[in-house]
């Protein structure tokens, strides 16, 4: 069963490594991507496009990282989806707003990229691995 992912990122620079770091990961599924935060709220209410994963970064334009959060981890039908926040700020204050909007984890971006490719490879094992098929390559869409 292929798992899919959602990444919002708003970043076209980052976008592209990450996309990059993924190919070149063990981790196996469908990419999508948001480019801000309203698309991502649409993408998510979309019927049958719920994806098993959401990388949210938390500098977004129209609808921040935060606000999509807290929206999603609100919502009687999203609330389950996993959100990582996948973000550069380290600063514990956001921290602690991820914390308790209910992020299911808080990821700072590492700054080399074969830190990304490492980093996306513990989340792929972590939040997309199953026990009956094994991590292939991603299909970016």
């Amino acid at each position: 069963m292929t798992k899919h992912l959602l990444i919002v990122e708003d970043n076209p620079h980052d976008l592209e490594l990450a996309r990059t770091a993924l190919e070149l990961s063990d981790v196996c599924c469908e990419a999508q991507v948001a480019r801000d935060g309203q698309e991502a709220l649409d993408l998510l209410r979309q019927a049958g496009s719920m994806p098993d994963l959401v990388l949210l970064d938390l500098n977004m334009p129209r609808v921040s990282g935060h606000e999509v959060l807290q929206r999603v981890k609100n919502d009687e039908l999203l609330w389950q989806v996993p959100v990582v926040v996948f973000t550069t700020s380290s600063e514990p204050s956001d921290q602690a707003a991820c914390a308790a909007a209910g992020a299911d984890d808080y990821v700072v971006k590492p700054g080399g990229f074969e830190e990304l490719i490492e980093t996306l490879n513990a989340l792929g094992r972590r939040w997309l691995a199953t026990a009956h098929a094994p991590l292939r390559r991603l299909t970016v869409l």
